[in-house]
């Protein structure tokens, strides 16, 4: 069983069983289409597309952020429109470092599905070592998936209020510095930052962002330790814009050892819904 990443070399015997799901999950938050059309240009075969808009969120208020999270009823009858099962061992890849596969993978946990990995390297690496592509959807048996006790933990806003005022709680920011500094703001209506959190740009865990692989777990392990500063993992909040690249820290976090960390979903998108949290700029 893989429960953070599998490599290249270590899916391709697998890619037709039927105890494996591979799911593409490309995206572009500027042009929510463009997914799709990737995966109808090509993609790894055998693999299935998973829509971060319809699939991997649920029903937009206005109040709850960009991305909420989809109701786990819903969630579980995307599964076994998949195909999946219990058993199933699922593999999210994108082309972008991860950067939206892990909001699949971080996903199937709160299911309380072990079985789930992240392509290190994408689909960038799967062409590099392969030249394989297949513009076919495959033909899956529909799957028998039921939910079990969550494997991950949830921040709400009320949490992120509290631990502003609590420093054993550490709060992380995983967008990229110059919107957490409110410098630019290409998506979210406001700009800045939650206060009290410290930015760690989701993309520090890869060892190469070209590659989009992630750094070795020692690595991340002495990075992550040195920003908890004594703290326990189980102690730390992510949040990115819209509870999506922040699961990235998640993953990353796994990886290294240290698991623990709770998703604030609504992240910065739903902090902002409601003018009467604050905001901060600058570092």
């Amino acid at each position: 069983m893989s429960a953070t990443l599998v490599t290249v070399e270590e899916l391709q015997p697998h890619r037709s069983d039927r105890d494996w799901c591979i799911v593409d999950c490309r995206h572009d938050l500027m042009d929510f289409a463009a997914g799709r059309r990737a995966y109808q240009a090509g993609h790894i075969p055998g693999a299935i597309f998973a829509n971060l808009e319809d699939d991997l969120s649920g029903e937009k208020t206005g109040g709850n952020g960009r991305h909420p999270l989809p109701k786990r009823e819903d969630l579980v009858e995307v599964f076994r429109r998949w195909g999946i099962g219990n058993d199933t061992q699922i593999v999210a890849y994108d082309a972008h470092g991860g950067q939206f596969a892990v909001r699949l993978w971080w996903l199937a946990r709160w299911l309380g599905h072990a079985r789930v990995a992240v392509l290190d390297g994408g689909w960038q690496a799967w062409l590099a070592a392969t030249d394989e592509s297949s513009t076919t959807p495959p033909e899956r048996t529909r799957g028998t998936f039921e939910a079990r006790a969550p494997l991950v933990a949830v921040a709400t806003a009320d949490d992120v209020l509290a631990a502003r005022s609590d420093p054993a709680t550490l709060l992380v920011d995983a967008r990229a510095p110059e919107r957490f500094e409110g410098r630019v703001e290409p998506i979210d209506p406001v700009a800045g930052h939650i206060p009290g959190a410290v930015n760690r740009f989701w993309q520090a865990n890869l060892a190469d962002p070209a590659s989009g692989r992630l750094k070795p777990p020692q690595q991340l392990r002495a990075e992550f330790e040195r920003l908890l500063a004594g703290r326990a993992p189980g102690q730390m909040i992510v949040y990115c814009g819209s509870g999506v690249t922040s699961c990235h820290h998640l993953l990353a976090l796994e990886h290294a050892g240290l698991p623990g960390a709770r998703l604030y979903a609504g992240s910065w998108s739903e902090w902002i819904a409601d003018p009467s949290r604050p905001v901060a700029t600058g570092r």
